[in-house]
């Protein structure tokens, strides 16, 4: 076990941790909402500091990141644990750490070992996924120091739920993050994830005063987060407080975990979501988990050129002229298109 790092010692040997926005307050020998803090005498500690339960690499476009680095390979990390309890999660078997019997499985790994890795495989980025990386920030900012140092970028792919004092510790190693912006109603978070959608909205838009490149996720759910009303204000929220430049995927719900009595997205209800986002004046809208379709692709916002030609994770043609479309000559939003 090590110290945790952002908690502070209160009366008859609770803690109160201000990692997440859940703020939990521990009493002695009890664990946070995550599962993976634990009060022992008076002090709080990480259970999964250097604990990977997962070591992949994969396309940075997986995570969904389509304007970092694009056709880079991304050194991908996750301990167990989550700080939500998402019915729909699709990493339960790793994230709901409450219902694993292997918790805590793996080897140990040092920061310096996974960058080493990272660097082994021809890797641009290590990316901290698969489950939330805020749960594990000790570790995950060990790495990501080492890594700056080694000049790999770094990246969250995060629920957003992290505390301010949390995100100012990452200051200057995060360089991307793609954040699941799940709904745009409090019911949603409350009843889905037993979390709150406030402390997103207010993640994000300090990532993006912090200078980190942001894509935004949402999972698309049939008869839950799916009206045309709540899809119009998630991307008002966007071009407003985000800015038009920020990527927007929307994805298709298959059915998994514990919300299987919902049918798939139909494919039209996301590109009915990718209409509405274009509306509202964002320039860049994807659709997710439906290979093949136009919406995978990026175009140039100014004249409609085909910029970047995907199928799924995987670019067919890269068609930039040093991050810059050939035709019109404006420049991609993003960061690494000039490589």
């Amino acid at each position: 076990m090590v110290e945790a790092r952002w908690y502070e010692k209160i009366e008859d040997q609770k803690v109160r941790c201000y990692l997440c926005n859940h703020r939990c307050l521990i009493k002695e020998g009890d664990r946070g909402i995550c599962f993976v803090r634990q009060n022992h005498q008076g002090t709080l500690y990480s259970l999964v500091y250097g604990k990977p339960i997962a070591r992949h690499v994969d396309p940075i476009e997986k995570k969904p990141l389509f304007h970092f680095y694009p056709g880079t390979a991304s050194y991908s990390i996750a301990t167990a644990g989550c700080n939500f309890s998402c019915l729909f999660c699709q990493n339960a078997d790793i994230s709901q750490a409450k219902e694993s019997r292997n918790l805590f499985i793996g080897k140990d790994v040092l920061p310096d070992e996974i960058v080493r890795s990272a660097l082994a495989a021809g890797c641009r980025s290590i990316s901290y996924t698969y489950t939330e990386p805020t749960i594990f920030l000790e570790y995950a900012l060990d790495i990501a120091r080492s890594a700056s140092a080694q000049g790999l970028g770094n990246v969250f792919v995060s629920n957003g739920y992290m505390t301010p004092e949390a995100l100012d510790s990452l200051r200057p190693h995060l360089h991307a993050a793609n954040v699941d912006l799940k709904a745009f109603r409090e019911s949603f978070y409350q009843t889905q994830c037993k979390a709150k959608l406030t402390p997103v909205l207010e993640s994000l838009k300090k990532m993006k005063r912090m200078g980190v490149w942001l894509e935004v996720t949402t999972l698309i759910i049939p008869t839950l987060n799916d009206s045309p009303s709540e899809v119009a204000d998630l991307a008002r929220f966007i071009v407003e407080e985000l800015g038009p430049e920020t990527p927007w995927h929307i994805s298709r719900f298959h059915p998994t975990y514990r919300l299987n009595d919902l049918p798939r997205t139909p494919v039209k209800t996301l590109q009915a979501a990718w209409e509405i986002g274009k509306r509202q004046g964002l320039r860049y809208v994807y659709t997710g988990n439906v290979p093949g379709e136009r919406g995978e692709k990026t175009f140039c916002f100014q004249c409609g050129s085909l910029l970047l030609d995907r199928f799924g994770f995987s670019i067919l043609k890269n068609n930039l002229v040093e991050g810059h479309c050939p035709q019109c000559q404006t420049r991609l939003d993003g960061m690494g298109l000039e490589r």
